[in-house]
């Protein structure tokens, strides 16, 4: 599958497709999924998670979750993170552990300034299901301003080339011996330049919100990209 991934035209389905895998894993590691035929959903653990009633009623009204994957959710993220938040060395060691292969460090760095959205060096539980809900079940027009909002590293609105480039080079380098066939150093350039050149329409040396989506929407591969985990949990 990842061979098929890698040869598609657009290189920016390769980083929609790890980035949603990417929030998978992390669910995965938590034990928040399995990939077994077992139900994760037990009635007796759920009985045991305490919450504060506005605040699960707040993020029952803010995401796509229902209350008891919220429940679900909350359990295996307190679980493994007792403090209530994950820091940037958490996700990095996530990602080391299923990207043996590869150097993860880089791409769990932007990952994980995603999920921090209030930029506090942490991420909260809000923070995390907030971006999961997005993910795996936001609407198309959603998941892109999430995946843009990625690309965008200095958070300044643009997407530059070399934006594009640290992003597909952090992906190229997690995914390590993956790739096939095995890929030359000045690849991820070149890629970048011929995608950058298709989204950059008005020719300025940045890309936008609006170029970014309408370019992505008319990509056959993205759209497909964009409704494969739509059932995960």
């Amino acid at each position: 599958m990842l061979t098929a991934i890698w040869e598609t035209e657009g290189l920016q389905t390769v980083g929609i497709v790890v980035l949603v895998c990417a929030s998978i894993k992390l669910l995965h590691l938590l034990g928040l999924i399995n990939f077994s035929e077992d139900s994760v959903e037990d009635e007796l653990e759920l009985s045991a998670v305490r919450h504060r009633p506005e605040g699960l009623e707040q993020l029952e009204a803010q995401t796509r979750f229902s209350r008891k994957e919220l429940q679900i959710l909350y359990r295996g993220f307190k679980n493994e993170c007792p403090s209530g938040v994950v820091n940037e060395d958490t996700f990095k060691d996530i990602y080391a552990q299923f990207f043996p292969q590869g150097d993860a460090s880089t791409y769990a760095h932007f990952l994980f300034n995603a999920f921090d959205t209030d930029h506090n060096g942490s991420v909260s539980f809000e923070d995390f299901v907030m971006g999961l809900s997005i993910l795996l079940r936001g609407t198309v027009q959603e998941k892109l301003n999430w995946a843009f909002n990625l690309y965008d590293i200095n958070k300044d609105g643009y997407i530059t080339k070399e934006e594009m480039l640290d992003i597909m080079k952090a992906i190229y380098d997690m995914m390590g011996k993956c790739t096939y066939p095995v890929l030359k150093e000045e690849t991820p350039r070149q890629h970048v330049e011929i995608f950058f050149q298709k989204m950059d329409k008005n020719k300025d040396g940045v890309v936008t919100i609006d170029e970014f989506i309408d370019c992505c929407q008319n990509d056959e591969n993205i759209m497909r990209s964009m409704h494969l985990f739509e059932n995960v949990i």
